[in-house]
């Protein structure tokens, strides 16, 4: 049987990650799902996010898609596909990805006996049609443009700026496809069974990602082992990411990381983190929050930023360094 696979895009905060908690919420029993993320970040935030959901998850962190459309990329779909043999595959690629290139691979004759490409569904957070900065973005202009299903997600905090953008939008480039408001990520399964008829020419990424070298700011990445945390950085197509991962024996103040995640001077900024209560989880963009809380730890500690300006990691990593408990 084919492996039913929906790709599930969407800009930064969108609410992809939210969305695919939902769908996972709701997977019947009988069925076996994986998941395969891709983080722009080297840390791998969402795939904690994701973790204990009941589908098997790969992730491929460290990029654009269209870095990891090579190699890792397929290794990692074939290994989803071969090893698993799941009923149906979501894919998740990072926000600023590019939809082109993983399009292409997912409908190539090799894939065509492992799987069925379904309809893509594309998150959007309409309030971003306000600002150049996103709507002028050509990742964001494709992700929208290649999708067969558009979410209008985050519904419950439209102004009437923000509805009119989208209806401006969508009656400009809709182009007769669906646009279904939602409300954190809430849409119904059925949505995945849709068909995948948007075969819109996209244009050819403008592909710019460069890594820090060895030598950026106060050990770009420091190992772990006697420290018990490290430090990723990444950067590529005008966007900056860092994050840090602690060993299991860190936890943190409550008060005080939240505090500190409120107060990053960055647009995106995700996390699950050990407190003396348990885990909890934040997933901030811009002043938009949301917090869990959870009374079982996890494994380890991790958070990402990303940012459209350069920002001072070192007095952040300090910041943070000092919520350590023990």
């Amino acid at each position: 049987m084919l492996t039913q696979t929906t790709l599930v895009t969407g800009f930064l905060g969108s609410g992809k990650t939210t969305t695919l908690r939902h769908l996972l919420a709701h997977k019947p029993a009988d069925e076996n799902w994986a998941i395969l993320v891709n983080e722009f970040g080297d840390i791998g935030v969402d795939g904690a996010l994701l973790a204990d959901s009941g589908a098997v998850l790969k992730e491929i962190p460290g990029g654009c898609m269209c870095c990891v459309n090579g190699l890792p990329m397929q290794v990692g779909l074939n290994t989803l596909l071969q090893r698993n043999r799941p009923d149906r595959l979501l894919i998740e690629p990072t926000g600023l990805g590019h939809p082109r290139q993983i399009l292409a691979m997912l409908r190539a004759e090799t894939y065509r006996p492992w799987l069925t490409l379904q309809a893509t569904l594309c998150l959007l957070d309409a309030r971003q049609l306000l600002l150049p900065r996103y709507r002028e973005n050509e990742n964001f202009i494709s992700q929208l443009a290649a999708a067969d299903i558009i979410i209008a997600n985050k519904q419950d905090v439209y102004d009437p700026s923000a509805l009119a953008s989208l209806a401006a939008w969508q009656q400009q480039h809709a182009r007769g496809r669906r646009v279904i408001p939602a409300t954190q990520g809430d849409i119904p399964l059925t949505l995945l069974d849709e068909p995948n008829d948007n075969l819109a020419e996209l244009p050819q990424a403008q592909h710019h990602h460069a890594r820090p070298g060895p030598g950026v700011g106060l050990a770009a990445l420091t190992p772990a082992g006697s420290s018990g945390w490290r430090r990723a950085l990444n950067q590529g197509q005008g966007w900056y990411a860092c994050g840090w991962v602690f060993n299991a024996d860190t936890r943190f103040d409550t008060v005080g990381l939240l505090e500190w995640m409120r107060l990053a001077p960055v647009e995106r900024i995700k996390g699950v983190m050990r407190i003396p209560e348990g885990t909890v989880t934040f997933n901030r963009q811009n002043n938009d929050l949301r917090i869990e809380t959870h009374a079982s730890p996890p494994p380890d500690s991790r958070v990402e930023l990303i940012t459209p300006t350069s920002v001072d990691w070192n007095q952040l990593q300090s910041d943070l360094l000092k919520l350590r408990l023990n």
